[in-house]
């Protein structure tokens, strides 16, 4: 199989189902095509529509079938693999994963707006509105009634890592970066997906990208700059 992502710097939906199928043991190929200076580039919308009609990333080559959109591969995934625990076995634990991860893929998008996922840089705490203030409390409260009700086998959402967790892992990453507080078990959720080889090989990769995206870059103070090779051709706010 051949795995279609942007950079990893910036690329939140490239990295849900790259990290499941890393931390699944699955093999595949990465392709990586780097955005252009914006999302909208045309020459990488060129490249990437090679692979995928969506024009955008992720995408999934199997052999002739092509699969698009994060949530669609990992049920590919789970089809091609049933052995193992893409969603939870049990069939309630079952039901709320497919649930959190259908509304982590259609909402949240004040979060997202707000805070791009950005791996290079960690910005200071402050107020970012009552909208990314309830997108937080909502995706915490998730976290915590699907560690307290199925939590019991490990340390992520449904004990095992599996797609629910591939899905919320870059919002970890945005909790991390712009300094958002959160509750000790939600804490400690995100220590445990960002302590994963899978994510610690793609962070490891991504400061070691040269590419920048303007328009995810905060224009606000950085307390810490990840990619001290860029520092000199960065733009500070």
């Amino acid at each position: 199989m051949k795995l279609v992502i942007g950079n990893k710097t910036h690329s939140s939906w490239s990295l849900r189902p790259w990290l499941l199928l890393t931390e699944l043991g699955i093999p595949f190929e990465e392709v990586l095509i780097p955005f252009g200076q914006t999302f909208d580039d045309p020459a990488w919308k060129r490249a990437i529509s090679a692979f995928t009609p969506a024009g955008k990333v992720p995408a999934l080559i199997d052999g002739d079938i092509r699969v698009w959109e994060s949530l669609a591969i990992m049920d590919h995934v789970a089809e091609l693999r049933p052995d193992l625990s893409v969603w939870p076995r049990d069939k309630a634990a079952r039901a709320m994963a497919r649930s959190v991860a259908a509304e982590m893929h259609a909402g949240f998008g004040a979060l997202r707006s707000a805070c791009p996922m950005n791996l290079a840089w960690r910005h200071g705490p402050r107020d970012r509105g009552p909208k990314v203030a309830a997108d937080v409390a909502r995706i915490t409260a998730i976290w915590r009634e699907a560690r307290e009700r199925f939590g019991q086998g490990g340390p992520f959402l449904f004990g095992a890592f599996g797609a629910a967790d591939a899905m919320f892992a870059p919002v970890t990453t945005r909790f991390t970066t712009y300094g958002i507080a959160v509750d000790p078990v939600s804490a400690a959720y995100v220590d445990a997906v960002q302590d994963t080889a899978g994510f610690r090989s793609w962070r490891m990769a991504a400061l070691a990208e040269p590419w920048i995206i303007a328009e995810d870059e905060a224009g606000e103070p950085v307390l810490e700059d990840f990619r001290p090779n860029l520092k000199s051709s960065r733009a500070r706010p």
